[in-house]
Order: C-alpha cells, then sequence, then structure tokens
C-alpha cells in the first residue's frame, strides 16, 4: 500500500480548453457539455487537529457519493488525506465544499484534468473503482511498528518553494573559489520516495550529493534515517518527494534527534510543484512516478534515466506493471525483453541474497524451488482450522497449498479446543464412526457433546451462524499460549474461516501477549470480524503484517461474505496489510497467479 496514492499535474482552469484540443469550438452549449464531462483527479492533505471525527466522515460520505467521485479518503485525530477522482465540475464543487469549513484553511488542493482512466488494473490499483474512506492512526503509515513517542508534525522542516528549493540548488552549483566542480559538503538532497519511483526520476546537482535511501516502502524510511543519521549530521538537509505529504513526518523525525539535525528543509508541494514551476525540469531528471492511471510525468525534455532490469538499455515504462516475484516491488522490463511468463527478481531482493534464480526463464525449464536455495530455514506456521472442523480434515484440505509451498513453509495442524455435537438433518442419524468436530468460538447457547452421540438439528443451516458465536475466547486464547509453549516456536499463523476470526482477535492483542504467543504474521482466509474481540479496534489499528484471501465477488463464498471479510481486513494497517480477492467460493486457491501472490508474501520473512 503506498503513501501517496494519486499526485497529478494541476493543469490551470483557464488552460484547460486548449489543452484538450476544443479552443476552437464555437458551439458554446457543446464546449459546456464537454467541459462537464471531462474527467479529473483531486490530491489534498492537512495535518491539523480533527475536534470531531464522525462529522468528518460524514462529510466525505456526503459529498463524495453525492458527486460520484471514486479513491481513498484517510481521516485520522491529526488530519485528512484524499485522492479522488470524478468528473471536474464535480471535484471543483468537492473543493468548494471542503473551503467552507474553517478545518481545510490554507490546504493546498492540486487538481488535474486528465483523461478517464482506460487502464483497468491500474485504476484498481490506485483505487479508482470504488470510494474508500476510512479511520486510521497515521495519514501515511510511516513505520510498520509506530515509535512509542512518534515526532510532532509541528516539528517538520521548513517549507522552501519550488522557486526557494531551485535557488539553494543554484547556488551551489558554483563553489566560493569559482569551482563548479567542487562537491558543497554541507548540502545533501535526500529523496524520501520508494526505489521504483527514484529509479526513473530524481533530483541531480553535480555539487550536491543525492541521498538515495533505496527503500522498497515508505515505512522503511525511519530505519535507514536511523542507520544513516551520520550522513545527515550538521547538514543542509533538503528533502523531497512526489507532493510533499512523506516530507511532513520524515522531515520531523529527522529534527527529533536534536542538536546538528535542525537544518532540515522540504520542498514544499514535492516535485509536482517544482515541475509546474519549472517546466523544462530544472534540477529534476527523468520523470516524476505518479500513483494514478498516467503512471508517470514528465518534464518537457522528456530524458530517460531508468533502465531495463535484465538488458540495462533506457527503459521507464511502468504501464506493463512487472513485479519482482519476491517482493511484488514494480520493476522496469523493456518490451524486447519482455515474455509472458517470465520471473524477475528485484535489485533489492538480489543484493539481499533473495533472488538466487535467474531472472527470466521460459516455464518449462524453470528450477524448482528446492534448488534455489536449500539452506534457508522454512517458515512454521500454526493452522487454525473453521467451525465444526478437525485438525486431520484442514490438513487434507490444505493439502494442495501444502505441497505448493513445500520448500518455504511447514504446516502445523492442531485442534480447538471446543468440541461440538455431531448434528443431522435427515430423517435418521448417519451409521458408522465419525471424527470429533471442534471449534474456537461457540455461541452463547452452546451445549457440550452428549454421551448419545448424535443430534437433530434444530433449524437448517444458517449462513450467517458466525455472527452469533463470540464466546469462548479466553479458553481458545489459553489453549493456543500452551500450544505455542509446546509446539513452538512459529512464524506465522494461517486462519481459515472461523480460525481467521480467532488469528485475528490474538492479532488485536499481540502486544498484550508478547513472551506468549510469539509470531511475525498472520495469513486469515475467508475471515470475519468477531466484534465483541474486535470492537475496540479502529479501522488500520492493527499493525501485524497480515495476507487476506478471500472472494472477489458477494455471493461466492456461501459461508462467510465477502463484505464481512473485506471488513476484517480494513482493521488492519495499510502498510502492512496484502489483500488478494479470488473467484472462487469458501476455498484457499492454489492456482496461478493466487499462489505466486502467496509466496510473495512469505519470502518476506524467510
Amino acid at each position: 500500500k503506498e503513501p501517496e496514492i494519486i499526485v497529478c499535474f494541476p493543469i490551470p482552469v483557464e488552460s484547460r480548453k486548449t489543452l484538450m484540443g476544443t479552443s476552437s469550438c464555437s458551439d458554446g452549449e457543446k464546449q459546456r457539455i464537454e467541459d462537464e464531462e471531462q474527467y479529473g483527479v483531486l490530491l489534498y492533505y492537512k495535518y491539523t487537529s480533527v475536534p470531531d471525527l464522525d462529522e468528518l466522515v460524514s462529510f466525505y460520505e456526503s459529498s463524495c457519493n453525492s458527486l460520484g467521485l471514486l479513491g481513498r479518503v484517510r481521516l485520522s485525530p491529526k488530519g485528512v488525506n484524499v485522492t479522488v477522482g470524478g468528473k471536474l465540475t464535480a471535484l471543483e464543487e468537492h473543493i468548494s465544499a471542503a473551503k467552507s469549513n474553517c478545518l481545510f484553511e490554507g490546504t493546498d488542493f492540486k487538481l488535474a484534468s486528465c483523461h478517464h482512466p482506460l487502464n483497468d488494473k491500474v485504476a484498481e490499483e490506485c483505487g479508482f473503482t470504488s470510494l474508500s474512506i476510512r479511520v486510521v492512526e497515521e495519514l501515511v503509515t510511516f513505520s510498520p511498528c509506530p515509535p512509542l513517542k512518534p515526532p510532532e508534525i509541528s516539528h517538520a522542516g521548513k517549507h522552501l518553494s519550488a522557486a526557494e528549493f531551485h535557488s539553494v540548488l543554484q547556488s551551489a552549483t558554483e563553489h566560493p573559489d569559482g569551482d563548479r566542480k567542487a562537491e558543497n559538503k554541507e548540502l545533501v538532497l535526500l529523496d524520501a520516495r520508494n526505489l521504483y519511483e527514484t529509479r526513473i526520476g530524481k533530483f541531480e546537482s553535480e555539487n550536491v550529493e543525492t541521498l538515495d535511501p533505496e527503500i522498497r516502502q515508505y515505512s522503511d524510511l525511519p530505519t535507514w534515517i536511523d542507520q544513516n543519521a551520520e550522513k545527515l549530521k550538521g547538514k543542509n538537509v533538503l528533502m523531497y518527494c512526489t507532493g510533499g505529504i512523506r516530507c511532513e513526518m520524515a522531515s520531523a523525525y529527522i529534527r527529533s534527534k536534536g542538536a546538528g539535525f535542525e537544518n532540515t528543509f522540504q520542498l514544499y508541494g514535492g516535485i509536482q510543484r517544482y515541475l509546474e514551476q519549472f517546466p523544462g525540469g530544472g534540477f529534476f531528471k527523468g520523470k516524476n512516478f505518479v500513483f494514478d492511471h498516467r503512471i508517470s510525468v514528465g518534464s518537457s525534455k522528456e530524458d530517460i534515466i531508468g533502465s531495463c532490469l535484465l538488458c540495462n538499455n533506457n527503459f521507464d515504462d511502468y504501464s506493463p506493471r512487472c513485479r519482482c516475484r519476491l517482493c511484488r516491488m514494480l520493476v522496469l522490463v523493456c518490451n524486447h525483453c519482455r515474455v509472458k511468463g517470465d520471473i524477475y527478481v528485484c535489485e533489492l531482493c538480489r543484493k539481499h541474497g533473495k533472488g538466487e534464480v535467474p531472472l527470466s526463464l521460459d516455464p518449462s525449464n524453470q528450477p524448482s524451488e528446492s534448488n534455489v536455495d536449500n539452506t534457508r530455514r522454512k517458515l512454521r506456521i500454526l493452522c487454525l482450522h473453521g467451525f465444526r472442523q478437525n485438525a486431520s480434515g484442514f490438513k487434507g484440505r490444505t493439502g494442495s497449498l501444502a505441497k505448493k509451498l513445500k520448500n518455504i513453509a511447514e504446516f502445523v495442524f492442531l485442534d480447538a479446543p471446543h468440541e461440538l455435537q455431531f448434528i443431522y438433518q435427515t430423517a435418521t442419524p448417519p451409521s458408522g464412526a465419525c471424527n470429533k468436530k471442534f471449534a474456537w468460538l461457540v455461541s452463547s447457547d452452546f451445549d457440550k457433546p452428549s454421551e448419545t452421540g448424535w443430534t437433530v438439528a434444530q433449524c437448517q443451516f444458517d449462513p450467517l451462524q458466525y455472527q452469533t458465536q463470540t464466546e469462548g475466547f479466553d479458553k481458545s486464547l489459553t489453549y493456543l499460549k500452551t500450544a505455542f509453549a509446546e509446539k513452538g516456536p512459529f512464524d506465522g499463523i494461517l486462519g481459515f474461516s472461523q480460525g481467521a476470526a480467532m488469528a485475528a482477535a490474538v492479532c488485536g492483542k499481540q502486544e498484550q501477549l508478547v513472551g506468549e504467543i510469539d509470531f511475525r504474521f498472520c495469513v486469515l482466509c475467508s475471515g470475519f470480524t468477531t466484534w465483541p474481540l474486535l470492537e475496540k479496534k479502529e479501522k488500520g489499528s492493527i499493525k501485524c503484517p497480515s495476507l487476506h484471501i478471500f472472494g472477489s465477488q458477494p455471493g461466492k463464498d456461501r459461508q462467510i461474505v465477502t463484505q464481512a471479510s473485506s471488513d476484517l481486513a480494513g482493521l488492519f494497517d495499510d502498510g502492512c496489510a496484502t489483500i488478494i480477492e479470488h473467484d472462487f467460493g469458501h476455498i484457499i486457491p492454489t492456482k496461478s497467479p493466487y499462489i505466486d501472490e502467496i509466496k510473495a508474501f512469505l519470502y518476506q520473512f524467510i
């Protein structure tokens, strides 16, 4: 999940007609209709104290839904971060409505006129196929595990306008002694963006060092800052990012380190505002990666600094959406080298020894995973079955998954602690022996198994019965503590259906369970939220790295409705939650591309 979803190059309203090629139109009514149909995107953020979050949620629900706006809205007690798209006239109405609220005083609304999203895959990745409004703890996820005392945003670095930023770099190009080649050791540029962004564009000045942290995601930046503090101490640090929001928290974090870190500055409005001020590019080389359907925006020079991962020829087009098979980061693969079915490993994974497999392989000649690295330790994953199931049955149901993950993961199964009655809905009870069935959570009228064995069902199967199964958590939690002590350690927990609900509840208490139930990630399949156990959890508040797997369309899963699984995923922080939606029912899919995405998630922890 990226911190700034959409960043757009603003086009003045008075210039739109010319740029859209309609300035010669003499039919005023036709022009008015065309203007109304123009598509646009809007990005803005504001760090401020929000007195009433519920009221703000209501405002966005009302405004966005009535105007037909789609995108992402993130709200927190400390501000807002908004990315929406729709008709230009609707976006302008939304801006007017927002400006009427004093909360948005001084907000920089970035509005862009552009074509309607044509690539459904990119539009979906950018969140432009639906409206998502969430209350979160952080507007952008600065750290997977937030520091105990996060930096105050009021201590963020001083804003420099595009002109001021350019002037500082311009002055640095000439040494006091007249030597243009002498390095200015008192000034450094710090890029706060992800590696795949910096690979196609960055600021460059021959006399100023540019520090590229080479991070996969924004939440990796604080660790890099901690490890490279000496490179920043005593320097004038010029920070920049795409639109400005990532520099706010990052610059405050640097300045919080005390003496020697005071002179930290940030480019106001980011690269976007700089290119608006200097359309020829100025000191920025290449293209500005943007998180919308345009993918990147360049200067009038249109220079290419990116290169193909395989052949190293100049290339900077991410539209094919090629990704690393291990970490899923975007990679550049040119048209000549790109072949369907190829495997790619990004430079970061290769750097850390995770990609000892050829970058491009014919599917028929691909080596088995056992030949990739037979020395690494497998991940140990504790598997929690669903309601009215047992360990042996769940082991059988996940046999295909276990087989395809056999070289990277070891599954451990156990029965839940609540034994259930045998029930039947036929005229006579079934004959023969039957394996016992168990549950992690039970309803308030739960009956223990009787000595007589089978019991007739009191009603037809209710697909919503899981909503009433909210009791028995404490007993199951104690049971899991014993399992971790006797069968552990475990790297992660995989839960299916009710097992996923149980695992999610454990994730919600992870901080309190340190030393008793320790794990690094969870995989939740067809999960749902057990509200009595997670009712105090806000959206995005659970920080455990998680993989959520569920059906993509309502009705595909007859046991757990799609929205229930989606709501559960919403409780996990965007920065550490991965979602896989499939076209099947109440199962864990093992076909491609789903199995590849599951492997990519697990590889992060090897």
